[in-house]
């Protein structure tokens, strides 16, 4: 039986467990994006993780929306994530970067850009800004011919992250940013060749996969998707049809994993009232699938034990307790992580949480 704490190969990486570091936006970066030595400790510290994916990061201007952040466009940007994954590697640990662009979720007060979406719509609620909370504005269009320039984007941020150490990117296709409101009909209103028909809408997803594995390799790249409801108001009148059929299409890509993430209706970090998606999408998808939202060691180990997942990525667990599998492992008392620091840019709440003695 298929345990935890068992070994999976991943692409060209041996992870010794399948107790995975899920992507959390902490803003410890500087305004310009880049990274520090504090993120350099941080991530150092999680090393036991089977495979720590990154938090979200910026693949371009116009698609950087949070501020602190950390962005992989400028040479700075680069020279300073290479010494987050040397200290990584040096403590034996794995590392993805996770590939970012916020779509409308992008305020225009942190950089003066507009944002861009697939349609011109306006994101609900308040944006994260360096003079806090703001309205979203409305998003114009992208323009068919603007799409090349798009994937682009995504490719020299690959492209960064393999000069940065990285041993592999994940692209950001969920929770309501650009890849997302591409996919659902919710946000997608266009009538050209990437709007209506499912299979039109999951033609920027397919092309941007495609150029990223152009760049580092199918052994190399995956993609995160968030399933099952709305997600910063972007939904889908079909949820159950689309994310299989775009699973599908990546399964035929052959990426080396899929991440979801999927809330239940009793989720702490966001809930929904819709089915997993998970069950159709391991029908369609026969690569290794990473479960992801609320799961303790027990749901953990079922889920593996049952072949509904092959890993499975941890994110408050892991912010609170650098070293988790082991904490795991030995059936020990779990921190507990403070709200309040999640976003702040100290160390406090960030690498100060105790490791078990």
């Amino acid at each position: 039986m298929t345990t935890l704490f068992d070994p999976i190969k991943v692409g060209r990486l041996t992870c010794p467990n399948r107790i995975w570091m899920a992507p959390l936006t902490r803003g410890r970066g500087t305004r310009e994006h880049v990274p520090t030595d504090l993120m350099a400790t941080y991530y150092s510290q999680r090393a036991s993780a089977g495979l720590i994916i990154t938090e979200a990061t910026h693949i371009s201007m116009e698609g950087s929306g949070w501020p602190y952040a950390g962005g992989l466009w400028s040479a700075d940007q680069v020279a300073n994530w290479k010494k987050v994954t040397d200290a990584v590697h040096a403590a034996g640990g794995r590392i993805f970067a996770q590939l970012w662009h916020m779509g409308r979720l992008v305020h225009p007060s942190l950089h003066g850009v507009q944002p861009v979406s697939a349609s011109a719509t306006t994101a609900p609620g308040k944006a994260h800004t360096y003079d806090g909370r703001q309205p979203y504005a409305e998003a114009r269009a992208l323009m068919i011919d603007e799409i090349p320039r798009l994937i682009g984007d995504y490719v020299t941020a690959a492209q960064n992250a393999l000069a940065a150490g990285f041993d592999g990117v994940q692209l950001h296709a969920a929770n309501g940013y650009l890849i997302d409101q591409f996919l659902r009909d919710g946000s997608n209103k266009r009538t050209d060749s990437y709007g209506g028909s499912i299979e039109n809408r999951v033609r920027l997803l397919r092309e941007v996969v495609q150029a990223l594995i152009d760049t580092v390799g199918k052994d190399r790249t995956a993609v995160r998707l968030s399933p099952n409801g709305e997600a910063q108001g972007v939904d889908d009148s079909n949820q159950a049809q689309l994310f299989p059929a775009a699973a599908a299409v990546l399964d035929r890509l052959g990426i080396v994993f899929l991440e979801l993430r999927e809330p239940g209706p009793d989720g702490t970090f966001g809930k929904s009232d819709r089915p997993p998606v998970a069950p159709l999408i391991r029908k369609a998808f026969k690569g290794i699938l990473v479960l992801n939202s609320d799961y303790d060691l027990a749901r953990g180990q079922a889920a593996l034990a049952g072949g509904a997942a092959d890993a499975i990525t941890f994110g408050r667990k892991f912010l609170a307790n650098p070293d988790l599998p082991y904490r795991f492992a030995n059936d020990l008392p779990l921190n507990a992580d403070d709200q309040k620091t999640w976003y702040s840019q100290g160390p406090e709440g960030y690498i100060n949480y105790p490791a078990h003695v």
